[in-house]
């Protein structure tokens, strides 16, 4: 008989075996290799998010549609290097014996560096601070930055709602005034992007009130609100003394607002606060989304432009303030502002509260304005005259500034024809016009 073959049987069960072992081996691996990743991973996204939250600025004084162009780290870093440091101080420093040293906050926006250049000029030292938002073109304001630069003014690149940066700056400089003038502006475009208004106009100013409070020592606070905020009311020319409890848009209403957080602010820490109402400035390095502004480009342009009347067909009016005139009010509220009494963050005395009108007093219709562009341009525009919408916008305004005449002797002195006159030759130069422009605004001195 043959011999039986060998059986392969308990050989092939061993290498199954050992196989199966491995297998699960290898996914006990695989699966104690997973966890550790994941909690690396999660461990190093955590460092990441604590790393982001203290190291990063808020990215914008508008958190929903318009992008700020803050430097790449927050002030614990930007604001770290002595270069830096030196830079802060040095644009603070005033040359004149007694100077102010001012803090403008919206140094990079029209009225900010009209009142920066007019401080540095008298010899106060001016620091800058400004979150370079999209609100408008951005480019306008990197322009603006340029020139305050020529003149020896530093603009930090930050935001208002940024109260690190805030202290840090109080903390190299003692401040001796805040210009505050950074706000998001425009009526109209409140309806679009609201919560952009309660950013910066009520968050950002109570942020830069809670760090003022608790400087050593406080800064008197002389701030931008607005023509605004009388809305509804209808008694005329606009005294400080009429209701201002009908604000017909969002934007008037967080104007409002920063009034009434005004009047808390000074009650409870003694803090000096002075509130100017502006009317309807315009003039060189003015702002696109003003009538004015596009009016002249779109003529320029060719293009047509809507003429606003009222619902029931009457023109309406401003009071057009020329940037000039709003300068030296500016300059008037904080020569004329009393020094804060707080100390500590507590209260030790009564402090000083005002507001007052900064306005033209000569209301002229817009169909005027259009009319002193045509001339000045040489061409004559396209007007498509409609109905106003219900879009936030009050029909006619008109400043009583006999109170800001009274305090510290404001009182305008150009007139529309001439304001325009002057911001045409600056927007032909800036942008390149020149050939269709008549020759007079070019030689205009």
């Amino acid at each position: 008989m043959g011999s039986s073959p060998p059986d392969t049987s308990k050989t092939t069960k061993l290498e199954r075996y050992n196989s199966y072992i491995r297998r699960v081996n290898s996914t006990k691996l695989l699966q104690a290799s997973s966890k550790l990743l994941f909690r690396v991973t999660l461990l190093v996204a955590l460092v990441l998010i604590l790393f982001f939250t203290l190291n990063y600025p808020p990215i914008s004084d508008n958190p929903h549609h318009i992008h700020a162009t803050n430097n790449l780290f927050s002030s614990a870093f930007y604001g770290s290097g002595a270069g830096w440091e030196k830079q802060v101080r040095h644009s603070s420093t005033p040359r004149r014996p007694n100077g102010f040293s001012v803090l403008v906050t919206g140094a990079a926006g029209f009225v900010g560096t009209h009142c920066s250049l007019a401080l540095k000029k008298r010899g106060d030292g001016v620091l800058g601070l400004d979150n370079f938002n999209s609100y408008y073109d951005p480019s306008l304001k990197r322009a603006r930055q340029k020139l305050l630069e020529k003149h020896q003014i530093f603009v930090v690149e930050g935001d208002i709602n940024d109260s690190e940066l805030l202290h840090k700056l109080f903390d190299i400089v003692p401040f001796s005034h805040i210009l505050h003038l950074a706000a998001q502006a425009g009526v109209r475009y409140a309806m679009q992007n609201p919560l952009s208004y309660v950013n910066s106009n009520v968050a950002g100013f109570v942020t830069l009130l809670e760090v003022a409070k608790s400087a050593d020592p406080q800064p008197a606070i002389v701030w931008a609100s607005s023509s605004s905020v009388y809305g509804l009311n209808t008694e005329v020319p606009f005294s400080e003394g009429h209701r201002t409890d009908q604000p017909a848009s969002l934007y008037a209403a967080t104007k409002k607002a920063g009034e009434e957080i005004a009047h808390t602010y000074n009650h409870i820490y003694g803090l000096s606060l002075t509130g100017l109402r502006f009317f309807t400035v315009y003039g060189p390095w003015g702002r696109p989304d003003m009538a004015y502004f596009f009016f002249t480009k779109d003529i320029l342009q060719r293009k047509s432009i809507n003429v606003y009347v009222t619902q029931e067909g009457k023109e309406v009016a401003r009071d057009f303030t020329y940037i000039d005139d709003i300068v030296k009010g500016c300059v008037g509220a904080l020569d004329t502002a009393e020094k804060s009494t707080g100390s500590g963050g507590k209260k030790r005395a009564p402090a000083q509260l005002r507001v007052y009108n900064l306005g033209n007093t000569a209301p002229v219709t817009v169909a005027k304005l259009v009319g002193i562009l045509e001339s000045l341009l040489n061409v004559k525009a396209k007007k498509h005259v409609i109905k106003m919408p219900r879009n936030g916008d009050v029909p006619y305004t008109h400043a009583n500034v006999s109170l800001a005449y009274r305090d510290f002797g404001y009182k305008p002195t150009t007139d529309l024809a001439t304001g325009l006159r002057k911001f045409a030759k600056w927007y032909t130069s800036y942008y390149g016009i020149e050939s269709r422009v008549k020759k007079e605004i070019q030689s205009d001195d």
